[in-house]
């Protein structure tokens, strides 16, 4: 074979590998992009479904009382039926999910809350299949940087909603905008329905399945040479020969020799939606609105928190390996408590007597806050929990994590209009500081340093196994 020949099959191979990785991540996108456009549509909702700040937590928090039951059976899911089926169902539930919420007549409460529930089912989906298909898709050379996709996808879909209801707020009938906004992902979920016919199956799900003959094809077309894929394929078999002995060994999860690491699975996972980031996506215009800013200029100030979180998070992926998950969390809680430090005085200063000029201060509150989330927990979370746990319990501490982090999304999203409507600002953001304080400390006295150390040796340097 010439080398032009190895250098051509070399390009597509990896070319395969890219584009899957991309439209494996565009569910990611899709999962950024349901997380904050409801933040454009609150004041819509309270309206045509007469919500009170109660009832409102409720129905933002739907999605995410969704997100855990995806979270938790996706896996499983994905497991039994392959994880390239398991995206189309994601997809088809954000394409559902979009429609219903979008077209739900103001008599239909309950359909408008079955759709958001079967949209935060995908997005729960979504956070466990998708990196799972980038992982299994991808050759080790180029596993960590098409990983990251999906979580700059996560944030980029961030931006995206802010920027979309902005738009279409503008342009919009009035009475009808918040349909839109919530209708548009519509779009993406299309494409990301077609794009997913042009992607294969994921070699090491094929092979589990006995399907060696389809595993074998494929893994070369992602490979860029035969002896790449051979050896691709023979560490598949034996990984697949280890799990199943492991299997027959039963293993007891919530023994006392996992506690320790549970509970910082717990711990992260808990402080990570205590210091209020996701319902300050989700409300993001709101908390303008409280500041003093109009409508319009709320709406405006909403993409600067997205860009921000673009920003913040590209740079903090950029150096994580190099200055450690300890340091990120650490530099993260001091930016989380000078930003709720500072937006929780603006908000006593000046409560009863907001202006524009008090908007714009809490405004420069908020982007020291989203850059301290996307640089620390944001970008530290997941990277943690996926190596603090021994690869016999791996799976299950993913779940517990997972778990609790939605479980705190729920509640603090589903509260927040009800500490806004009978605490004021002032005392929301307290709270949300004195819980970073928590943090802060738990950093400095419990948190250790993950980075560099092999996953083999993980266990032994946390004293597990």
């Amino acid at each position: 074979m010439s080398s032009e020949t190895t250098n051509l099959e070399r390009s597509r191979a990896n070319g395969l590998v890219i584009r899957s990785a991309v439209v494996a991540s565009v569910g990611g996108l899709i999962f950024g992009f349901d997380t904050a456009v409801i933040s454009g549509t609150t004041k819509a909702l309270e309206v045509v479904f007469d919500l009170t700040p109660q009832s409102l937590g409720f129905t933002v928090a739907s999605a995410t009382i969704g997100t855990i039951v995806g979270a938790l059976s996706g896996g499983g899911l994905a497991d039994k039926y392959g994880r390239k089926k398991l995206l189309f169902a994601i997809g088809a539930l954000f394409l559902l999910g979009s429609l219903g919420t979008a077209l739900a007549p103001g008599s239909a409460y309950w359909l408008f809350l079955a759709s958001r529930f079967l949209g935060g089912v995908g997005v729960g989906m979504a956070s466990v299949c998708a990196p799972i298909y980038i992982a299994e898709i991808a050759p080790a050379r180029q596993r960590g940087r098409l990983v990251g996709l999906v979580q700059f996808n996560i944030v980029l879909g961030i931006l995206v909603a802010y920027a979309s209801n902005a738009i279409i707020r503008a342009i919009a009938p009035h009475d009808t905008a918040w349909r839109w906004m919530l209708g548009i992902m519509a779009v993406p979920s299309i494409v990301f329905l077609l794009l997913l016919f042009t992607v294969p199956e994921t070699p090491r799900w094929l092979m589990a399945q006995g399907r060696d003959n389809e595993a074998e094809t494929i893994s070369l077309k992602l490979c860029s040479s035969q002896e790449e894929s051979d050896q691709e394929l023979t560490e598949i078999r034996q990984q697949i020969k280890r799990d199943l002995e492991q299997s027959k060994t039963k293993v007891n999860f919530f023994s006392k020799r996992y506690r320790k690491v549970m509970l910082m699975a717990i711990a992260i996972a808990a402080f990570n939606q205590l210091s209020g980031i996701n319902a300050i996506l989700y409300y993001a215009p709101m908390v303008m609105q409280e500041a003093g800013a109009g409508e319009n200029a709320s709406y405006l100030m909403s993409i600067a928190v997205g860009f921000m979180n673009l920003v913040a998070t590209m740079t903090a992926l950029t150096v994580i390996d190099k200055l450690g998950r300890r340091t990120l969390m650490l530099v993260g809680s001091i930016g989380y408590l000078v930003s709720l430090g500072f937006l929780t005085f603006v908000m006593f200063r000046f409560e009863g007597n907001f202006t524009s000029g008090s908007s714009v201060l809490v405004l420069i509150g908020l982007l020291v806050f989203i850059a301290a989330h996307a640089f620390g927990q944001g970008s530290v979370i997941w990277v943690f929990i996926s190596e603090i746990f021994p690869n016999k319990v791996r799976g299950a501490g993913q779940s517990v994590g997972s778990t609790t982090h939605w479980t705190f999304a729920a509640i603090t999203s589903g509260v927040f209009p009800s500490m806004i409507a009978f605490l004021g600002g002032g005392w929301s953001f307290l709270i949300f500081f004195l819980c970073m304080c928590g943090q802060l400390l738990w950093v400095l006295k419990v948190m250790p340093e993950t980075k560099g150390i092999p996953l083999e040796e993980m266990s032994k340097k946390l004293g597990v196994e």
